[in-house]
């Protein structure tokens, strides 16, 4: 049954490293140090510790990534917004369709001045928004951008 032909025995477990991390050093730190190498390595973003170390070391890149979250917020809230007011664009023109279909035209077009009477209320509401956006954005977001 053998033929010559060895099959490969599978010990399973991991696959070896190709290039494994042998080598260990080890250092010590005082009190400060410690509170400062900890600032530093939170502020990195990383979540091994050996890895920031290295990257440190032997000066690689380490992306540090800070989130502003009241301006995050502000964006998440806006957004709902743009998809509430897309909405209510959607049932605008349904709403039309339907004063048409179901009404005659004197009675339509009774229906639709008072349609088109809270459009420009909601217009001019989409203004003060629009203005109070830019706003915020000169106040709070443009600032900590110079920071």
């Amino acid at each position: 049954m053998d033929n010559g032909i060895k099959k490969k025995q599978n010990k399973g477990g991991r696959k070896p490293k190709l290039n494994p991390s042998k080598n260990r050093h080890v250092f010590r730190l005082t009190d400060e140090e410690n509170a400062r190498f900890l600032t530093i390595f939170e502020n990195s973003g990383m979540k091994n510790k050996a890895k920031f170390i290295v990257s440190v070391l032997l000066q690689k890149e380490i992306k540090v990534i800070k989130t502003d979250m009241p301006t995050l917020e502000f964006h998440i809230q806006l957004t709902k917004f743009f998809t509430v007011f897309r909405n209510i664009g959607v049932n605008y023109n349904q709403i039309v369709k339907i004063i048409y279909r179901n009404f005659s035209e004197k009675k339509a077009a009774a229906y639709l001045f008072k349609l088109e009477k809270l459009t420009t209320e909601m217009a001019a509401l989409c203004k003060q928004i629009m203005q109070l956006t830019l706003e915020f954005e000169a106040k709070y977001i443009l600032n900590n951008e110079k920071k």
